[in-house]
């Protein structure tokens, strides 16, 4: 482990990956294209394997260093990620001049909430490339901060049409019922390694899911949650749908069981091309 890597350890700091597999102290410089992240819990990860799919996807349509660089990239990330702690790592396809270069962000993982208040931003979804995390980065990190600013935690997107999309560092999802629904892929919609993990489970256990449009009085009466690396499962208590007590009962459950997904680090493969 070089003194670059060590230092990220100790203090969470930037450091630029080269070809030649070492890393060099970073600071926040260039543009940022496309991130990706998720939550290291005691040298724990679910779905790492995705993670660096949903990554390398995006930096190959922006023209990014290819896939064997950006997978060689991940590989060294996740062997360079903490044992001990909770992390919350972030990789980055960053724009510099003409040229693109990847950096790691190794960050530690705030806490964990139980629930969530949504707020509805203005007027429909603004975002110029929804399905590339990071595209829109400055755009989500302002709706974020209108939302503290409106006493909740996290904005909701609506389409032109009224209909819920996602959250600006969530996915959305509702219950009907035993049946698990959510808002339908696309372009307008990034693809959600939490939701996507959800669903399965759910399709283990017998469960309908689901996809379907849906406005918010179409939800009015229903369970919503959001999801993603970080927090997992979270209720809505305000914003979106109806909260019961009952309503967060049930999502611990299926957050234990969305836990026990987790893996060490070094079981959790990288592959070797993108698809």
């Amino acid at each position: 482990m070089n003194t670059a890597m060590n230092t990220a350890r100790d203090q969470g700091v930037r450091l630029w990956w080269d070809a030649d597999g070492g890393w060099l102290t970073a600071d926040a410089a260039g543009t940022v294209r496309v991130i990706d992240s998720w939550l290291v819990d005691e040298g724990r990860v679910r779905g790492l394997d995705r993670h660096a799919e949903r990554f390398g996807t995006a930096c190959d349509q922006l023209s990014g260093p290819g896939a064997e660089q950006t997978n060689r990239f991940m590989r060294a990330v996740a062997e360079s990620l903490p044992a001990r702690g909770r992390w919350f790592p972030r990789v980055e396809l960053v724009e510099i001049g003409s040229e693109t270069r990847l950096r790691m962000w190794l960050r530690p993982a705030p806490p964990r909430t139980a629930t969530v208040r949504l707020w509805t931003a203005a007027g429909p979804d603004r975002r110029r490339v929804p399905a590339v995390k990071g595209a829109d980065l400055d755009h989500l990190a302002s709706l974020r901060a209108a939302a503290a600013a409106a006493g909740a935690d996290e904005a909701l997107l609506v389409s032109p049409e009224g209909h819920v999309l996602e959250g600006a560092s969530t996915s959305i999802v509702w219950w009907r019922g035993d049946t698990l629904c959510g808002p339908p892929p696309g372009p307008g919609l990034l693809s959600g390694v939490t939701r996507a993990l959800l669903g399965e489970l759910a399709d283990t256990a017998g469960h309908q899911v689901v996809t379907e449009q849906a406005t918010a009085p179409d939800l009015a009466d229903v369970p919503v949650w959001t999801l993603n690396a970080l927090h997992g499962i979270r209720p809505v208590t305000e914003g979106l749908g109806r909260f019961q007590d009952t309503d967060a009962a049930a999502a611990e459950r299926w957050q234990s069981r969305l836990a026990a997904l987790a893996v060490a680090v070094g079981a959790s493969p990288i592959p070797v091309e993108n698809p």
